[in-house]
């Protein structure tokens, strides 16, 4: 039989600051935090504004111990370290990383992590050092003198803070998490396919704890680069960054990119109920699909949005509810026109005549797209609303396409019992998660 799994810790790093409390005022009060990026001159790039964390300083958040390590964190591992320890710290745990020597909560070998993960660009700086002395008398790049003299510049522990898996390592050898460990590396679904695993690890009886959710940042210059030519992103507002990300509106012109992490501390609810735990909401149902596109090409998703569709059917019935269930959702909603039309589909498909009086939020025009690590946000969401019976304001959706209850609005108290969270990607992963109230 399937153990109840509950969330007892939340950590996220944005651009709202470290802790879902910041994140939540801003979201409370309708305050977007999208602005011009200020981590490199965007002047030369179509787009220039984002959602930027600011003033994060990782080696003041590891143990003394381990802050040697932090020379090897490129940016994405820094903030699943720093969400990681928001989160331990939300639940109230007791871990190595916290309280140095104590008696741990739990076992390490009880206590599993899985982080979604993008795919790490090298920076600039030391990839610049390596090539100069990659040139050949001409002063092309050469593959041969790269080989001789140009990797000779990389430092001999480079490549480790480049692979994904990595995000995972460093906060399970900080919190001593031994047991069943896992890194996806899925787009914007990486986070909830990670939390989805995570619930049936500690379903099965494999771990009381998890570690879970994602993490990614899109302001390394490849990266960004690389996203706008997807075609993607808002270039027309760059001096209106508040109002860029308008999901669901008809005059929706493309998402802008951020960065944060969105961890989570999932628990076996014997296990959180014996250790007196404050349980701020159950995570219930998890369903996951694919997409395959054959009437487009792959960077847009399904216009019938029926990929999603499955995943939101597959996530409520695990729940063990009905469509009619459920009371607002935490959608993926960013902005870019195609998927905009994709999910709002989705929706209607699953919940009907629902879909006109169903409350549904979107992050993105507060701290932008988040990449492998919106999703963990968005669940990290979803709880504090079951938590607080809120639904945070929402923003620039002054005319919603068709007929979603989307429209912007301040925050307002709610009957919260179910929320749903869902997600699709670049690739065409589609997860989605039913949160339900503690």
């Amino acid at each position: 039989m399937s153990r109840e799994v509950v969330i007892t810790g939340l950590g996220t790093v944005t651009a709202a600051g470290i802790g879902i409390e910041p994140l939540w005022e801003a979201v409370c009060r309708g305050r977007s935090l999208v602005g011009r990026i200020e981590q490199f001159d965007p002047s030369g790039f179509d787009l220039q504004i984002g959602g930027e964390v600011r003033g994060l300083k990782v080696n003041k958040i590891v143990p003394k111990s381990y802050r040697k390590a932090t020379k090897v964190m490129a940016r994405d591992i820094e903030l699943a370290v720093a969400a990681a320890d928001a989160a331990v710290r939300s639940a109230g745990l007791v871990t190595p990383g916290i309280n140095g020597e104590d008696d741990a909560t739990y076992a390490g070998e009880r206590t599993g992590c899985h982080i979604g993960a993008g795919l790490i660009e090298a920076e600039r700086e030391e990839l610049t050092l390596a090539m100069v002395e990659a040139r050949d008398s001409e002063g092309k790049f050469d593959l041969h003198a790269w080989g001789r003299e140009g990797m000779g510049n990389l430092t001999p522990l480079w490549l480790l803070k480049y692979l994904p898996n990595m995000l995972a390592c460093h906060v399970t050898i900080i919190h001593d998490a031994r047991g069943p460990s896992n890194t996806i590396t899925c787009a914007e679904a990486s986070s909830g396919l990670s939390i989805g695993e995570s619930m049936r690890v500690i379903g099965r009886d494999d771990a009381d704890l998890c570690y879970c959710g994602g993490a990614d940042t899109k302001f390394n210059l490849l990266t960004f680069q690389k996203q706008i030519l997807t075609g993607r992103a808002n270039t027309q507002d760059n001096d209106n960054p508040a109002a860029a990300v308008r999901p669901f509106d008809q005059s929706a012109a493309g998402t802008v990119y951020g960065e944060g992490s969105g961890i989570v501390c999932l628990e076996s609810a014997q296990t959180a109920g014996a250790r007196g735990a404050n349980i701020i909401a159950r995570l219930t149902g998890y369903g996951a699909s694919q997409t395959i596109n054959r009437t487009s090409d792959p960077l847009n998703p399904d216009a019938n949005g029926d990929g999603i569709a499955r995943a939101i059917d597959k996530a409520i019935a695990d729940a063990k509810i009905t469509c009619d269930d459920i009371d607002a959702i935490v959608a993926f909603g960013t902005a870019i026109p195609a998927y905009d039309r994709a999910e709002s589909a989705a929706i209607g498909r699953v919940f009907g005549d629902r879909t006109k009086h169903l409350p549904i939020w979107s992050s993105k025009p507060y701290i932008g797209m988040c990449g492998a690590g919106a999703g963990g946000i968005d669940i990290a969401m979803a709880a504090k609303m079951l938590q607080e019976q809120k639904i945070p304001a929402t923003i620039n959706c002054d005319a919603p396409i068709d007929g979603l209850h989307c429209g912007s609005a301040p925050a307002r108290d709610a009957e919260l019992n179910h929320v749903l969270v869902y997600a699709t990607s670049l690739g065409g992963q589609n997860v989605a998660q039913v949160l339900s109230r503690a």
